[in-house]
């Protein structure tokens, strides 16, 4: 393949760029955490949720949620600051 100055120039600036991206794509791997769910849901209760999702909405559903599971748990001991 034959490159004059200007086209040589341009390949090595884009082989500049994908190797940054490489860079960063790699960089973002290392840094992963596996993505682990707090609570396994049933498929009828995430049936259920989606389901509610579709008719009130996302946020509703999610203050909802939060505010039953905080009630559920209000048994637990306050945190005692050290």
């Amino acid at each position: 393949m034959k490159l004059n100055e200007n086209e040589k120039k341009s390949l090595s600036d884009s082989i500049d760029k994908l190797n940054e991206g490489l860079d960063f794509v790699i960089q973002l791997y290392n840094e992963a955490e596996e993505d682990k769910p707090l609570i396994q849901f049933d498929d009828e209760v995430i049936e259920s949720i989606e389901k509610a999702k579709k008719t009130f909405g996302d946020e509703e559903i999610t203050r909802r949620i939060n505010t039953i599971i905080k009630e559920i748990f209000a048994f637990l001991p306050k945190d005692e600051k050290k």
